[in-house]
């Protein structure tokens, strides 16, 4: 009976950990591995694009050839050096003196009013191609403390929690492979 309430345990804590792993990698994908795919995740901070990019979801930016922007298109561009905005175009207006020099009047879906200022070409940082709503706070909270010690703790935990089975369950084992090798050698009998 308690080998089978243990086999039973033991399986139950297999499929938990199981799950917490695959919630975390699926998480850590969706936080950073899009990197490798030329994606850039970024927080939605402001109401100015909802209800398309509602408050707090995660959008995942790709570069774009700022020549094939047209009126309609969302593009992420820099405000400033620490500052970026997601609005839509509603106008690309081309340079007098150098036609090839391109600048973008936006708004936001939400505002009433076109955004003050003209954004130039080299300001774009590429358009949204999809968003993750909600995952932005969870990505804020994760990148800022305590949010990243809590994360490195629930992973080395976890790491920890996926391990331990292995590191006390191998005795279990050994002990069981070395009594039935003695069973099956010649002249013993039980």
């Amino acid at each position: 009976m308690h080998k089978i309430m243990s086999k039973t345990i033991k399986r139950v804590w297999e499929h938990i950990t199981a799950v917490l792993v695959a919630i975390i990698v699926v998480l850590a994908i969706l936080l950073a591995g899009v990197r490798l795919v030329g994606l850039q995740p970024m927080q939605v901070l402001s109401g100015s694009m909802e209800p398309v990019y509602p408050v707090g979801s995660l959008i995942y930016v790709k570069a774009v050839d700022y020549t094939k922007l047209a009126a309609g298109d969302v593009i992420t561009f820099m405000l400033d050096e620490d500052t970026l905005a997601t609005h839509r175009i509603v106008e690309v207006v081309p340079d007098e003196e150098a036609p090839a020099v391109l600048r973008y009047r936006t708004k936001g879906d939400a505002n009433d009013a076109e955004d003050g200022s003209l954004v130039h070409y080299k300001n774009v940082v590429g358009t949204p191609v999809f968003s993750m709503p909600q995952l932005g706070y969870l990505a804020n909270y994760i990148q800022n403390p305590p949010g990243t010690y809590i994360a490195v703790s629930v992973g080395a935990v976890l790491l920890l929690l996926v391990l331990l089975p292995d590191l006390f369950g191998g005795n279990d084992e050994k002990a069981a492979k070395k009594k039935r090798d003695e069973a099956e050698e010649p002249g013993n009998s039980e």
